[in-house]
């Protein structure tokens, strides 16, 4: 709310809209399962290896049936992206899992496990340099 009231009160409005990228991507990566194209459980932040203590992708099983063709297709395409980690049936080829669509999973597919710590400097770092490399 502060950034919001400091861009529109300074007029840094398209300033403001760069610091939301992230959010504003991972709201349209969200968007499969938030409008339950793709199993959306209740927590889908990534889970904890107690062992190693690093994070890896948490992920949605198509437990009752399988993804539509319209849901194939947005999963085939975030997994060519690398977005997301796809969980095929050997025998049919269909999707039996996908890494859940937030872009905490999304720096997990792609840069692999890692602690907590590690995950939330990503997180701000990708947030900071899309920001600042706009605005120049």
């Amino acid at each position: 709310m502060a950034f919001a009231v400091v861009g529109i009160q300074a007029h840094f409005s398209k300033t403001l809209l760069l610091f939301f990228l992230p959010q504003i991507f991972n709201f349209v990566l969200s968007c499969p399962q938030l409008f339950r194209l793709v199993p959306c459980p209740r927590h889908r932040v990534p889970r904890l290896d107690s062992e190693t203590s690093l994070l890896h992708p948490s992920k949605a099983e198509f437990k009752e049936k399988p993804p539509s063709a319209f849901a194939t297709l947005i999963l085939r395409v975030f997994a060519t992206l690398g977005l997301v980690q796809l969980t095929t049936d050997e025998q049919t080829g269909a999707i039996t899992a996908t890494t859940n669509l937030t872009i905490l999973n999304v720096l997990l597919v792609r840069l692999g496990p890692m602690r907590e710590e590690s995950l939330t400097k990503t997180l701000i770092c990708t947030q900071s340099r899309g920001a600042y490399s706009h605005s120049l």
